[in-house]
């Protein structure tokens, strides 16, 4: 029996191998100039790369992958780069959200269908990080998550700016007058002068600080600017634990326990987190067998202030918050309220790693007792006519006076019906108008995208009101702000209430008490209804879908199930594939 074979590695069915299967899958392997003592039993570490030109936020990732390289090496694996689909949340379109599940799909199918042992995924926009946490965990062999690291601070006329959020404040400054074309054209290279994604506390850092927080990243690892000599350090080290992970055979499946979820969960509020990241944290539940519910998002969130005062809510970037202490200083703040005893891929607990952390920076990460928030400014999720099934809001991104509020719908079938009047001097709103925009969901879009944080109307923010009530079935992005309520379910392509609403009919929110409701006669809901039955697909897309926006419609679940496809939830384990050649 060889080395490899006595080790029962999953590569021993390839390298291990007798005969004319040995030899071809050996042979070809050493065109890369590979000696014979390659293959002598030593774990083979993946390195799945999201790296793109075509995803700015990654594009670095090359350099990354070499260091963890270095690391596999060092401690004595077998290191093999191979890239996967890349999702550029900045150039694709219709939007990445649409692709992210079969880039979970591609992540799943070539862990399984190759010699590999264990995994590090490198990710850093928005949906690579979930999409590759999805299929890694899916598979459940050895893995561990090394994201790319945040741009450093935008600077822009002797201000911080921040990406994302600087690109809805800026831009809304112009259209109000207040800024010209040529401000908003420099401040682009003002905004993005390093490599990295987005550094707010948008989607791409929550989600970067939800993998450290389940404890599939190392910890401190979320922060560390992408330009700073110690995230390669950080990705060395994690070659290193990538193979101690294989040694130890400590797979996602004991990581990714309800625990680690409500650990992930809490961090998201205290970061004042996007609220993608419930869509995403529903989703990987879902592959893993973890019981998880909308409801859960605001149970276990009922006593967690918002300690990071990070923009979009706040005045502070992920650069400030490194030096501050990053995500320990936060989870360690949270004491009780986290599940120390949960394992992280380290194979330490969660409460071990946190348990030295420091903030050295008072103004970014503030303590339990004086908090930058108060306890449910976080996400909060809704329940209500409107929104049977549940819907979500940023607190800390809206306006407090209008967590309260009554008014009268102006209601839009699609985005682009919208955007096309929004600065239409004679639209007929005012400060107490609720904007509906509906066919924004996951199969009504296709692909929810994140349109719900539409435009303030341009005479509105002309008279000098900046935030309204927007209510949709889309998402919004983790840079984005105002009162916007999202991921309203059922979606109206499947016949949920939204898509009964009508310009004029009066609609409540009230956030405190956790209630989104449509103020119509339930006999003219059920006539409405009835209505559009009858009317069936007016807009003729079903027809005109093919290839995976076809797959995806046909199989994609609601946003308070995870937005997966209903074939993907559970897992589907790392037996190796048959084949003879």
């Amino acid at each position: 029996m060889s080395n490899h074979e006595a080790t029962g590695r999953r590569s021993a069915a390839w390298f291990a191998a007798e005969g004319r299967n040995g030899f071809i899958h050996r042979s070809w392997m050493r065109n890369q100039g590979f000696g014979p003592e390659v293959f002598d039993g030593r774990p083979v570490i993946g390195i799945g790369n999201s790296w793109s030109e075509l995803t700015p936020c990654n594009a670095h990732l090359r350099d990354v992958a070499e260091a963890v390289k270095r690391g596999v090496w060092e401690a004595g694996g077998l290191p093999l780069e191979f890239p996967v689909m890349s999702l550029g949340e900045t150039l694709m379109r219709p939007t990445t959200m649409l692709f992210r599940n079969l880039m979970a799909m591609e992540v799943e199918e070539t862990l399984r269908a190759n010699p590999l042992d264990g995994v590090v995924l490198l990710s850093g926009c928005d949906k690579t990080t979930p999409a590759m946490l999805m299929g890694a965990a899916s598979v459940d062999i050895p893995a561990l998550m090394v994201t790319g690291g945040p741009m450093l601070n935008g600077k822009f006329r002797g201000r911080d700016i921040g990406s994302g959020t600087a690109v809805w404040k800026l831009s809304e400054e112009m259209r109000a007058g207040k800024l010209t074309a040529a401000d908003l054209r420099e401040a682009e290279g003002c905004m993005s002068r390093s490599r990295g994604h987005c550094m707010t506390m948008g989607t791409a850092s929550t989600m970067a600080c939800i993998a450290e927080g389940l404890g599939m990243q190392m910890s401190g690892g979320a922060a560390i600017p992408a330009v700073d000599a110690r995230r390669y350090a950080l990705a060395q080290a994690s070659g290193r634990q990538a193979v101690q992970l294989v040694e130890q055979d400590l797979r996602p499946s004991r990581v990714l326990t309800r625990e680690a979820f409500e650990n992930a969960i809490r961090v998201n509020a205290a970061l004042g987190g996007s609220t993608n990241a419930v869509v995403h944290l529903l989703a990987l539940a879902g592959r893993v067998d973890v019981p998880l519910q909308l409801a859960d998002f605001d149970r276990l969130t009922a006593e967690v202030p918002v300690l990071a005062d990070m923009m979009p809510s706040g005045r502070f970037l992920m650069e400030d918050f490194y030096y501050a202490g990053g995500l320990p200083v936060v989870m360690r703040e949270l004491g009780e309220l986290i599940h120390g005893e949960a394992i992280t891929v380290t194979g330490r607990s969660i409460g071990a790693e946190i348990a030295d952390a420091e903030c050295y920076n008072r103004e970014v990460i503030g303590t339990m007792s004086e908090p930058f928030m108060p306890p449910g400014a976080g996400t909060a999720v809704l329940h209500g006519t409107l929104c049977p099934d549940g819907a979500v809001i940023k607190v800390s991104a809206a306006d407090e006076n209008l967590l309260r509020h009554r008014g009268k719908a102006l209601v839009f079938d699609r985005i682009e019906d919208y955007n096309a009047v929004v600065d239409d001097p004679g639209l007929p709103v005012d400060p107490s108008t609720v904007i509906v925009v509906r066919n924004a969901g996951p199969k009504g879009y296709p692909g929810f995208p994140e349109v719900g944080n539409v435009p303030v109307p341009k005479s509105l923010l002309e008279a000098g009101v900046e935030d309204v009530v927007r209510i949709s079935d889309a998402r919004m992005s983790g840079t984005g702000y105002g009162t916007c309520v999202l991921h309203v379910a059922p979606e109206s392509a499947v016949g949920g209430p939204l898509a009964l609403v009508r310009t004029g009919d009066v609609i409540e929110l009230d956030v405190p008490a956790r209630r989104l409701d449509l103020c119509v006669d339930e006999g003219e809901l059920a006539a409405r209804a009835e209505e559009l039955r009858a009317a069936g697909d007016s807009a003729g897309t079903e027809g005109r879908r093919r290839g995976w926006e076809k797959l995806y419609t046909e199989h994609v679940m609601q946003a308070d199930r995870g937005a997966d496809l209903d074939f993907l939830t559970g897992g589907s384990g790392d037996q190796v594939p048959r084949h003879s050649h």
